[in-house]
């Protein structure tokens, strides 16, 4: 039986970060992502499966980041991206998961990749 997760299992700090479209000034717009809102969160690495190794030898490492769900939360989307505050690593959302009991939003991410 898997452990139950708890808020104790929350070390990690990440900012949620949404593309944004910028004016130059000179009439062009280029996109930028900017920090919508920063939450604790927990890390499940993945490790094994054909797909998880491949991605590793191209550079990529995918995990799991587990937040407690809310109004916030719930407004993330695949075409936003996770960033690691402490480290600034940025990841490319690739799926998001409610929990069974709803309390939690698993974010299967990617690292290593163009996220924009």
């Amino acid at each position: 039986m898997a452990k139950k997760r708890s808020f104790g299992d929350l070390f990690n700090r990440i900012a949620f970060d949404k593309r944004a479209e910028i004016d130059r000034g000179d009439g062009v717009t280029v996109g930028a992502w900017e920090e919508q809102f920063q939450v604790l969160a927990g890390y499940v690495h993945m490790r094994g499966g054909e797909a998880v190794m491949a991605g590793r030898l191209q550079g990529r490492h995918s995990q799991v980041m587990f937040v407690q769900a809310s109004d916030q939360t719930r407004l993330v989307t695949t075409e936003w991206q996770v960033r690691d505050v402490r480290s600034g690593i940025a990841y490319a959302v690739r799926d998001i998961t409610p929990s069974d009991d709803r309390l939690w939003l698993d974010f299967l991410c990617e690292s290593g990749v163009a996220t924009g």
